[in-house]
């Protein structure tokens, strides 16, 4: 079994940094000091939890980086591991939308990539999992999503309704442009089809309904998209949604939060100085703590960037900021065997310069998957 002693560097445990070494036995992070297998310098660096990424959607980019230019979904997922490690995203949740659309978010296309990621999991560094966007009016897909939660208990179900959102937009809008381009349809077929899908909108509460219950007796995860009002809070806790992921409003996020429930934004967000679709502050949520998560969204770089730029800007210690990426998320997603730096827990974490904050080296599921030299080359082991 591979054993490896992390040394020399400030590790991260029980939420506070400690010179202690990090050890990890057959997978595991163990506090025994027997002899190792393999030692690793850590002198100036941190040694932190693997981060886990409870949705991300830039897979979608190296499935389609153009519209209508696919390429196969082996091929892309590979890309996607090489990409996730890199960043230190040692559990990923791919933010995979089920619609009523055709094309790269129709049934069938998420049909096929949840059996690529099932056939291919065990060849990936990182531990990828689906954080599955149902579209709350793809209800001919109820029965499907609740046998897809029920193959995976790790996977997170997430309501979304992009119909109702997108009903009343002019088919020049951005959003009904991206709709075309990713679907294969013209900005009017769009329309069209958007408004025929409405005609069944006195099914979806029902549907939402039996898919939650589904959900529960599963033991998976349930967030809520787009949340609008704390009303809506209200309702989606009353099915046994447990997290609200990206709020539209600060009341929604603040309902959550006081009833002890974990709410996601997009560390991006952070990153960038604010939302690219005017939708709350995260930087301003993490700091009145109405926001407990912080995922990539759509950008894998953006959750290690992020927890650095909280701690540049005043807003929390690394050891807190860290946690949004880390051990909040896990939580979020109901893992209960990772997120930290603790006796038994998988051992995942990464190593992180701390003057240039860039990561050397990642270890998943007790095996170094990533290394970064001074030279400037980097290689996977």
């Amino acid at each position: 079994m591979n054993s490896i002693s992390i040394s020399g560097g400030d590790a991260l445990k029980s939420d506070e940094f400690t010179r202690k070494p990090v050890n990890i036995y057959s997978g595991v992070f163990v506090d025994s000091s027997n002899e190792f297998g393999e030692t690793v310098d850590a002198s100036d660096c941190y040694v932190l939890p693997g981060i886990i990424d409870v949705h991300g959607d830039a897979f979608e980019r190296s499935i389609q980086p153009r519209p209508n230019v696919d390429f196969p979904l082996s091929l892309a997922l590979a890309d996607v591991d090489r990409q996730l490690i890199a960043n230190g995203i040692t559990t990923a949740y791919h933010g995979l939308t089920v619609s009523w659309e055709p094309g790269l978010r129709s049934y069938e296309a998420a049909a096929n990539f949840r059996a690529d990621l099932k056939a291919l999991r065990g060849t990936f560094s990182s531990d990828m999992h689906l954080n599955i966007r149902w579209e709350t009016f793809a209800l001919n897909h109820v029965h499907d999503m609740i046998d897809w939660v029920q193959d995976d208990t790790k996977s997170i179900l997430s309501l979304n309704d992009h119909t109702t959102a997108y009903l009343d937009l002019p088919k020049s809008s951005s959003k009904i442009s991206r709709m075309a381009g990713r679907s294969g349809l013209t900005e009017g077929q769009c329309k069209d089809l958007i408004n025929d899908v409405w005609e069944r909108r006195n099914e979806v509460p029902a549907a939402i309904e039996a898919i939650c219950a589904g959900a529960r007796d599963a033991g998976c995860s349930v967030f809520a998209h787009d949340e609008l009002t704390p009303e809506n809070r209200v309702e989606h806790r009353r099915l046994g949604v447990s997290v609200s992921e990206f709020p539209m409003t600060i009341a929604t996020a603040k309902s959550a939060v006081e009833d002890g429930e974990h709410v996601v934004l997009g560390a991006p967000n952070i990153v960038r100085g604010g939302s690219q679709n005017n939708a709350i502050d995260a930087k301003e949520s993490v700091a009145s703590g109405h926001c407990t998560v912080l995922a990539s969204d759509y950008y894998y770089p953006a959750p290690l960037a992020a927890a650095f730029k909280l701690v540049d800007d005043g807003v929390l210690p690394l050891e807190r900021a860290w946690n949004l990426i880390s051990k909040n998320a896990a939580a979020a997603a109901k893992l209960a065997d990772r997120g930290e730096i603790a006796e038994g827990m998988r051992a995942d974490c990464i190593l992180v310069d701390k003057k240039t904050r860039s990561i050397r080296m990642v270890i998943a599921n007790g095996e170094v998957k990533y290394t970064f030299n001074s030279g400037n080359q980097s290689h996977r082991v």
